[in-house]
């Protein structure tokens, strides 16, 4: 059953060995929080940010944490998704998943193929976690793995437009809010002009402000 929380809460996980130590800036948590502000409408947002090294056991404690002890309801990863020895961030978000949601790995890496054929070298996933803490009992959690980039984060979560704005190729933020909804979190209502979530007809609420 859904909960009306009063705020939306994502965790926002940077996967980076050089980055969280310092060796260079972190771009991904800055570019996820730059296009959420522009994309949600409502609720009231609010973020936990987490930068970690490449390291599996790291990044499990980091998703168990957002989910059973933050209560977030969305988490977004950045980074660790190629082929590379020290790429483990797929495996780690299996390892504490409940469900998995291919569907989202799949437009991904659709997405992303409009643009560089490495794209399938990406091993993107998307799960569900359900709450083991007391932040959110009988809620869960939706977690999916980005992209490491700014451009491809944009890319990934919002889709492919033409020059007129229509889209061509839907981004994977469409489904999320819905999902949501699923799981048991509040009600995502977000800016058209960047992304428009699609819900079926009997799951969608007047807008704030408008009478049903």
């Amino acid at each position: 059953m859904q909960n009306d929380h009063e705020e939306l809460l994502i965790g926002l996980v940077s996967v980076s060995d050089r980055a969280s130590a310092g060796v260079y800036k972190d771009e991904g948590i800055p570019a996820l929080e730059d296009w959420l502000a522009r994309a949600i409408a409502a609720p009231a947002l609010r973020t936990e940010k987490r930068l970690i090294p490449d390291e599996r056991a790291a990044i499990e404690a980091a998703l168990i944490e957002l989910v059973d002890q933050a209560g977030c309801h969305l988490v977004l990863t950045t980074g660790g998704t190629g082929p590379a020895w020290r790429d483990v961030t797929p495996e780690a978000t299996l390892a504490v998943a409940d469900k998995p949601m291919p569907g989202f790995g799949e437009q991904m890496r659709r997405i992303s193929l409009e643009f560089v054929p490495t794209a399938i070298l990406s091993r993107q996933v998307a799960v569900i976690r359900y709450c083991r803490g007391t932040a959110a009992p009988a809620s869960g959690s939706l977690i999916i793995n980005l992209p490491g980039q700014p451009k491809s984060i944009r890319e990934t979560l919002e889709g492919l437009k033409d020059k007129e704005g229509k889209q061509l190729v839907p981004g994977i933020f469409a489904a999320v809010p819905y999902c949501i909804d699923l799981i048991g979190g509040p009600y995502i209502e977000t800016r058209e002009d960047v992304i428009k979530a699609f819900r079926p007809k009997s799951a969608i609420r007047p807008k704030q402000g408008q009478q049903p």
